[in-house]
């Protein structure tokens, strides 16, 4: 039997034909690569099927295409789509709170023998979460591509004169960071694009294990990117470019790429500009993605155009530029071949760039770069000697870069040629779905989640069932907190016909002491130690099963050394509130930068931890794979209980876990301020009252309590 693997490619406008490119930040060189994976993959003997997930999108502003949940690629690779959060289109920043949705829908999907890998594949930082997800829960392994990375891109921009308000606003950028370290805890493991990714942005992260991660530089179709061009294709580019240009046979600078602050095309425009040998000797081409009406582009998008169209006012450059609004993807090779056929230079002045695939496509063509100096370009160079690199951070820097490339048209050839030779030899797709495939059967061979693997085989294999068909998770703390006799009354009779969990962040005898005072029936399912600790029924011992899943890599007397000198901020709580997987600490001063300065310091320490914040007094620190929210998901699989059966109750600080996914919740009245962020989430109703008349409201509106199949029809 060959390998069956899953990707997951969840943003972007991703389809097996006609790719998009460049018509949005989201739709670029990583949807590109995974595609072309998919497809070289399933045509390997070793492997017995591929298969992409992606999102699900009905919009009328994108094809129809989006919205198939099937399609093919090939006899042996297909894209299965699927929806989660709104039906419209999405940029990536904007999907974080509907990622546990889709994770939980993989969950039930994966569980059927016919559709479980044997690898996944995460490629982004949400991806890389909700891959994570599914490792954790299904124990099947994962290997992790970042494509780039949120800590490398807050470096660049706030040495650019960002703020970290701003870039939170715009790129949920700590979110995503989060979900990097949460992967890269996962991942079995991590491929890389180039040597310095790896050293020097990867190893920034907490979570990060040299040993688990190998460069394999992607590949370049042969069959596309070659030099030696035909005269049809070359017309075809010249009726695409030399209307805007007055010396059409002049070497161009050309730049493809998305119209993104990243990619920095403004600073590459301004140096032109301002160079008088470089508007005397070249054009400058960018293919900055298709256009149509402005108003439909997002902010960044228009506001790079907008730069671009600005810049070429103040240096006249009519004529001396070309920014053609609409191209095919088919047409690129022959843009390459067509600049190589003048003697031009590809340009990349990135930022950051992970790799740099566009480089290597050029490279294939005979056209030689000039490239920004970070990231994946110095391993092209390193490989290639077919251009020049740049601090494209100073402006002078890339202008003289620049100057220097084009002036030496002996030294032009001989990079030419390099290029071509080096990329035949180096980065072939061939060459790099042989590395991947040894890698996963060596992998494959070393990787086992067997404490996962063995929950899932033990659930209720004898016929047990502590959970009932029906689970109301209420929180001690605060759904039950000094509740009226009538409510109680009323919860008693509603219980007869469901069953009751609680979760709270007291130990469980403290738990159990607090609940015996409201003469409810006995809980089917205690979870307490904010998540940390799992009870059924009367039991004292707690489920081993879940306690050796979240005890992975947890080391409580280095997460408690990691903070031990914070005795400004932050003191430890009596004992009774610790716990073997749980630090409890009061918080002395409560102030943002609180949670930041924590986070910070376990990752310094490598610690597999995780703060909350709770009633802005209160830090718990747990495993990084512990949580109430992932307690629910462990009953769920361990027992086999639809979590669609559950009910859940958020109300404070530190809830917000919980109204994630697909269990029904309410949110009870007067609940923290932060949980109006979730207004937007479809499973979530938000009661008028608080405490236990809330709960009861949330009862009726989900119907909870009816007969089965209407309950389940109610609650999709």
């Amino acid at each position: 039997m060959g390998f069956r693997l899953l990707h997951l490619h969840l943003h972007g406008l991703f389809r097996s034909h006609d790719l998009e490119l460049g018509r949005d930040a989201d739709t670029g060189g990583q949807t590109l690569y995974v595609l072309e994976l998919a497809r070289s993959l399933a045509a390997r003997a070793e492997v017995d099927r591929v298969d992409v997930v992606t999102r699900l999108i009905q919009d009328r502003r994108v094809s129809t295409d989006y919205a198939r949940p099937t399609e093919s690629i090939s006899a042996d690779a297909g894209i299965q789509r699927f929806a989660f959060g709104p039906k419209r289109y999405l940029r990536k920043e904007l999907l974080w709170p509907y990622l546990d949705d889709l994770a939980d829908q993989l969950v039930v999907h994966l569980q059927k023998p016919e559709n479980r890998p044997d690898w996944i594949h995460a490629h982004y930082a949400d991806a890389g979460y909700v891959g994570a997800l599914l490792s954790r829960r299904l124990g099947i392994p994962l290997v992790f591509t970042g494509h780039s990375l949120g800590r490398e891109k807050q470096r660049r921009l706030l040495a650019g004169g960002g703020d970290h308000q701003q870039l939170e606003q715009t790129y949920s950028i700590s979110r995503r960071i989060d979900a990097e370290e949460l992967a890269l805890a996962h991942a079995d493991l991590v491929i890389t694009s180039t040597r310095q990714e790896c050293d020097q942005q990867y190893s920034r992260y907490g979570e990060f294990r040299a040993d688990r991660a190998q460069v394999v530089p992607p590949g370049v179709d042969a069959r596309r990117f070659h030099p030696g061009s035909v005269a049809a294709e070359i017309s075809e580019v010249e009726k695409l470019l030399t209307p805007f240009l007055r010396q059409p046979e002049l070497p161009p600078l050309l730049a493809i790429s998305r119209a993104v602050r990243r990619k920095n095309i403004p600073a590459l425009v301004e140096a032109f500009g301002r160079s008088a040998v470089l508007r005397q000797r070249h054009n400058l081409v960018l293919v900055l993605g298709c256009r149509e009406d402005p108003r439909q582009m997002e902010k960044q998008q228009r506001d790079v155009f907008q730069q671009v169209f600005d810049l070429v006012d103040r240096y006249d450059l009519y004529g001396r530029i070309a920014y053609p609004k609409q191209h095919r993807r088919d047409q690129i090779p022959a843009i390459y071949r067509w600049a190589s056929e003048r003697r031009g230079l590809f340009v990349n002045p990135a930022l950051t760039e992970p790799f740099g695939l566009t480089l290597l496509e050029a490279a294939a063509c005979g056209l030689p770069m000039v490239s920004t100096d970070d990231g994946g370009p110095k391993d092209i160079l390193a490989r290639c000697d077919n251009g020049l690199l740049a601090d494209v951070t100073d402006r002078e820097a890339l202008q003289d870069a620049l100057e220097c490339a084009g002036s030496d048209l002996q030294r032009w050839k001989c990079w030419s040629n390099n290029g071509v030779e080096a990329v035949s030899r180096h980065f072939s797709w061939d060459a790099h779905v042989c590395q991947y495939l040894a890698l996963m059967q060596e992998r494959s061979i070393e990787v086992s989640h067997p404490r996962v693997l063995s929950s899932l085989q033990t659930a209720s294999s004898g016929g047990i069932q502590p959970l009932g068909d029906r689970l109301l998770l209420l929180d001690l703390d605060n759904s039950l907190e000094q509740p009226d006799g009538d409510a109680l009354n009323t919860l008693r009779k509603k219980l007869n016909r469901c069953g009751l969990g609680i979760l709270t962040g007291r130990s469980l005898p403290a738990a159990r002491q607090r609940f015996v005072e409201l003469l409810l029936p006995e809980p089917k399912v205690w979870i307490t130690g904010a998540g940390t600790s799992i009870h059924y029924g009367q039991e004292s011992q707690s489920d081993l099963l879940w306690s050796a899943q979240i005890g992975v890599d947890w080391d409580r007397v280095g997460v408690e050394d990691a903070l031990a000198d914070l005795t400004d901020h932050i003191e430890l709580q009596p004992s009774e509130h610790q716990g073997a997987f749980k630090l409890s600490y009061t918080i002395r001063e409560p102030r943002e930068e609180i949670l930041p300065l924590i986070r910070r310091r376990l990752r310094l320490r490598r610690q597999a931890a995780r703060p909350q914040l709770r009633c802005h007094w209160f830090l718990d620190v747990l495993p990084l794979r512990a949580s109430r929210s992932e307690a629910i998901r462990f009953l769920a699989l361990r027992w086999g209980l639809p979590l669609e059966q559950m009910l859940v109750v958020a109300s404070e600080q530190g809830d917000g876990e919980l109204v994630c996914g697909r269990p029904a919740t309410i949110v009870l009245g007067g609940h923290d301020p932060c949980l109006e962020d979730f207004r937007q989430q479809q499973r979530v109703y938000f009661a008028s009252r608080p405490q236990l008349p809330g709960v009861l409201e949330g009862i009726q509106h989900y119907r909870f309590l009816r007969a089965r199949a209407r309950n389940d029809q109610s609650l999709t």
